[in-house]
């Protein structure tokens, strides 16, 4: 008999989860509160059921290719960055193509998750739901949490003095639509976010002026490259993950803030990153035309409001704002749980690999989706759901619950300490991460047989873009187009954008731009080996020249 497996949520993550249950045979249950399929990425004209939705302008961040699901690429005329609507098609298409939509239950809320009576022996859950106002109970083996992280929005209106006595217009972010009704008002946006950022350029062609308060400041950079491609696609690669691991941390940040200045100066902008502060980044290709023209004005934090103005750390006021929007971001909440478990899992520290709760005897309990990458959050998320389900059908395996607490309460003692920086704070290497899951599942490409085997595939895998198609190359839930996805990759991100066919152009990331691109970096990388070699070699011999004379 099938497991059963709870899925809560139906957005990108819960697809997935739902997805994978089948692909390994288990039996997915999915309940989703709203009345259809992509969370956040079914825009609404309202937030008024609590649902955190995009708004309407919301572009994606990351390329068709690097985030796609790794065995259902996008169609070829779609463009590379598309908007919400796009996207939600694309959804739709992977869940009718892979017939999920009859394992979800809509309209249905998870009033509670809890344990079964005998848990610590067959690790199971009792789920309540409640469908139009009625409850219902049922067992499940498994229960995979596919919230997301843009439940809560944070309002930290304690840390702004006078907030209460201001008497303009104050909303968070998550209430943000469309621009209409902000026309000729001075609008103040707290926090420069890709969210911030977005709605401070949208904001500032119909409002009289926009006001963009940030503490850190953070690197701007564009959807495109230097010529003109996808950046995700150009940066993401495995060979500059191998460059990033020789340089010298220095050296590489060197490399990485002149690169990022090249195009404009931040510190001319007002955007140049508060010394002692984390560097972050944000994706927008407007916001410093804005800034030189001068419809979006970068302000510091704010110390304080009055009735009608705000006050700034560095002693500037600007007087006469009638809306403050606040993009401060969200904090995760699972309700449905009992303690200590739903404080548990809101810190990512005690949570194994950012899936698995370290607290619990049976692993029969995973969080999708709870992550920040450097890159597609939705190829984590299914790469997740894979390593999840395979442990819940007992054919992967993980740490017992008391070394994996040890080790993160060891973890947590530090950062109290000030002796180590907490892991989820920052967000984690895209690369990095997916391999690390992949060898769990075994399916992280084998680069060195691929260079024997397929040296075709196996440069456009280690020099090219890291795409998702590279996990399904190989091991459990192989897909045999894959190969085919990955050498036809770049068709399908020019194919959109060959609208007026032009006689004699190149094609993309020829060998010429990767001697360019990385011509310096690799020889550099390779000085710096034959330098430490050179050390060891000399070494060798002198040591075993002492141990001859004694």
């Amino acid at each position: 008999m099938a497991k059963r497996v709870a899925v809560i949520g139906a957005g990108v993550s819960g697809l997935s989860s739902i997805k994978c249950c089948l692909d390994e045979h288990l039996e997915p249950i999915c309940f989703e509160r709203s009345n259809d399929i992509g969370g956040l990425w079914k825009f609404t004209e309202t937030s008024k059921d609590g649902m955190t939705r995009v708004y309407k302008s919301l572009v994606t961040n990351v390329c068709k290719e690097m985030s796609c699901y790794s065995d259902f690429p996008f169609q070829e005329d779609y463009p590379n960055f598309m908007n919400h609507e796009k996207f939600w098609n694309y959804l739709q298409e992977f869940a009718e193509h892979f017939d999920l939509l009859k394992y979800i239950q809509f309209k249905t809320t998870v009033c509670s998750v809890t344990k079964h009576p005998d848990f610590s022996e067959t690790g199971q859950w009792d789920v309540v739901t409640e469908t139009e106002g009625r409850q219902d109970t049922a067992v499940f083996d498994a229960v995979m949490v596919c919230t997301g992280h843009f439940l809560n929005p944070r309002l930290p209106l304690e840390s702004f003095p006078g907030i209460h006595k201001f008497k303009g217009q104050i909303l968070h972010s998550q209430e943000y639509k469309i621009p209409a009704g902000f026309q000729d008002k001075r609008v103040l946006v707290i926090g420069l976010g890709n969210t911030g950022g977005d709605i401070a350029v949208e904001l500032s062609r119909t409002a009289a002026q926009v006001l963009l308060s940030t503490r850190t400041g953070t690197w701007v950079i564009n959807r495109s490259s230097d010529g003109g491609y996808p950046l995700n696609m150009m940066v993401t690669r495995r060979h500059h993950n191998f460059i990033a691991q020789v340089l010298p941390s220095c050296i590489l940040k060197w490399i990485q803030e002149r690169h990022l200045n090249k195009r404009f100066d931040h510190a001319n902008y007002g955007l140049n990153i508060t010394k002692g502060k984390k560097p972050k980044k944000i994706v927008n290709d407007e916001l410093p035309t804005c800034i030189l023209c001068g419809t979006v004005t970068i302000k510091t934090s704010v110390k304080e409001f009055t009735e009608t103005s705000a006050v700034f750390e560095d002693g500037t006021v600007e007087e006469n704002i009638d809306v403050v929007i606040f993009s401060t971001g969200y904090t995760y909440s699972f309700p449905f749980f009992e303690e200590p478990l739903k404080t548990l899992c809101t810190k990512k520290i005690f949570l194994y690999k950012l899936v698995f709760p370290s607290n619990l005897e049976k692993t029969t309990l995973a969080m999708i989706g709870f992550i920040s990458l450097t890159g597609s959050i939705l190829a984590g998320t299914e790469l997740q759901a894979r390593w999840a389900t395979r442990i819940f059908k007992g054919l992967c395996k993980i740490p017992p619950s008391q070394k994996l607490m040890a080790e993160a309460m060891k973890k947590e003692q530090l950062i109290e300490r000030g002796l180590m920086k907490d892991p989820g704070a920052d967000k984690i290497d895209y690369i990095s991460y997916m391999d690390d899951l992949a060898s769990f599942i075994g399916v992280k490409p084998n680069i060195p047989l691929l260079f024997i085997k397929d040296p075709r595939l196996a440069w456009e895998v280690f020099f090219g873009p890291c795409t998702p198609y590279q996990y399904r190359l190989m091991g459990p839930g192989k897909w045999d187009g894959a190969r085919n996805a990955i050498l036809t990759q770049w068709d399908r991100t020019l194919k959109p954008l060959k609208t007026r066919t032009i006689p004699g152009s190149f094609k993309p990331a020829s060998m010429s731009h990767y001697l360019k691109a990385w011509g310096a970096p690799i020889l550099l990388a390779s000085l710096l080996l034959i330098y430490k070699s050179s050390i060891f070699l000399k070494l060798v011999p002198e040591k075993l020249q002492d141990r001859l004379s004694s």
